[in-house]
């Protein structure tokens, strides 16, 4: 598996991105790809990885997404940026993954415009692992979206009991919708009507679950806007 890093992304690129992948490639031999001003990139590489015995490749990109940038301006503006070169190399198969500590706005505008959702996804969802009592829970949507449909919180139950039974190995997880009550009729009208629709879905929906009970353990997946 190849992983690109977009090595220009977070508030200490590009030193802290790629001495993660330097100890990435060191101890789980991952073939990694870092996307960015090669200049930089290579002179922060030489420091970690003087031998250059790594699987560590680097790629040019010309432009650098900021903190500041709007996801439209990227869009329009930023065609040849570290994040857009490195979701390409996705895209074409090059790479199996893709990851930014940048402008988290961008990277949902250009893997959204390249790599596009799957069939019957609207959106994409940030998802979280959370500690809980009983091991970790994951969480979604964690900021990708201001506001949902109730077909989007529908789609994020169904996406995170995909992701918590096939990437963490959980049979049958416990979906549950986070609201202001466990009762059936808790929540606002998005929240009530998700409800219904997953409660007749496929998937382990075990209801409503208050914001105190997430970190008790009893819900593998929380949904939410």
């Amino acid at each position: 598996m190849k992983i690109v890093v977009d090595a220009m992304g977070g508030d200490h690129a590009p030193e802290a991105a790629v001495e993660g992948a330097v100890m990435a490639a060191r101890e789980y031999e991952t073939e990694i790809i870092l996307t960015g001003i090669s200049d930089q990139v290579h002179k922060v590489l030489e420091k970690f990885d003087p031998d250059h015995n790594l699987p560590i490749q680097v790629v040019h990109a010309d432009e650098v997404v900021e903190m500041h940038d709007s996801p439209g301006k990227v869009l329009r503006s930023k065609r040849k940026s570290s994040m857009k070169i490195g979701l390409d190399l996705v895209k074409d198969g090059t790479a199996s993954a893709f990851l930014s500590a940048g402008n988290t706005g961008a990277v949902l505008a250009y893997s959204t415009l390249i790599l596009r959702p799957l069939n019957g996804v609207d959106r994409p969802a940030i998802t979280i692992q959370l500690p809980t009592l009983k091991g970790n829970a994951i969480l979604l949507d964690a900021g990708a979206n201001v506001d949902c449909k109730t077909s989007q919180l529908f789609q994020f139950g169904i996406m995170g009991h995909v992701f918590a039974e096939y990437i963490l190995g959980k049979e049958k997880p416990r979906v549950g919708l986070l609201s202001i009550g466990e009762e059936d009729g808790k929540g606002n009208e998005i929240v009530k009507e998700a409800f219904q629709m997953l409660k007749v879905s496929h998937i382990n929906f075990i209801g409503n679950v208050e914001g105190k009970e997430v970190y008790r353990g009893n819900a593998d997946v929380i949904v939410c806007d």
